[in-house]
């Protein structure tokens, strides 16, 4: 799934929490909801879905401070509970989501999320086929609207969240245009300039994760 539609659902998630936290909910809980759930994405520049992603370790995590907020409640406190919640909401719910490699429309593996305290995969059930699928932007859009309906958000962060919801549309709509359009503009460059460019590309790991590696020339 999109980094967007993680950090959509968990903002969606906090916003409908603030009610029955009030004494202590804030703006910034939204802000660390959605931050919480596309932190573990930026793993893509690693190993994806493996290097940020701790579907055990993030649940014990979160359990432990939940468990500090139940014993000494207070705004920090539960700014970092719900950050560390929208992680695990993100790492659980890919594995409802497609496979790893580069291509996920094509599919060619069976991995999903990895799983350290298992040492291995979990198997995608394919709910959402790929990252940027039309289901990934209807889900997207639907925490969208469930945000937007929620007391806890203002205008600004309304405003914000239809930003978000049309930046998640435009991907849906260009996802699988995505390397084709990558060829026709490298086509567009002056051959020095792109021998002194590094060359950029997605690559499966012995593991079976996906990361991009950099090479300079």
């Amino acid at each position: 799934m999109m980094a967007l539609t993680h950090g959509l659902a968990s903002l969606a998630l906090a916003a409908l929490a603030t009610p029955a936290l009030s004494e202590y909910a804030s703006p910034p809980l939204l802000v660390a909801a959605f931050l919480g759930g596309v932190v573990p994405d930026l793993d893509v520049i690693a190993e994806h879905r493996k290097s940020l992603h701790f579907p055990v370790g993030y649940t014990l995590l979160a359990g432990a401070i939940g468990a500090w907020f139940a014993l000494a409640p207070s705004a920090g406190v539960l700014l970092v509970a719900t950050a560390v919640g929208a992680a695990v909401l993100h790492a659980w719910s890919d594995v409802l989501a497609g496979s790893v490699e580069p291509e996920p429309w094509d599919p060619t593996t069976e991995r999903a999320v990895y799983n350290h305290a298992l040492g291995g995969w979990h198997r995608p059930r394919r709910l959402v086929r790929y990252s940027g699928a039309p289901e990934d932007g209807l889900i997207a859009i639907g925490f969208t609207a469930v945000a937007l309906l929620a007391p806890a958000t203002g205008p600004t962060a309304d405003a914000a969240l239809l930003w978000l919801a049309v930046v998640a549309g435009a991907y849906v709509l260009a996802r699988k245009r995505l390397p084709a359009l990558r060829r026709r503009l490298a086509a567009l460059v002056p051959p020095q300039l792109v021998a002194s460019l590094p060359t950029v590309r997605v690559e499966e790991t012995d593991s079976g994760a996906t990361r991009v590696a950099v090479q300079w020339h």
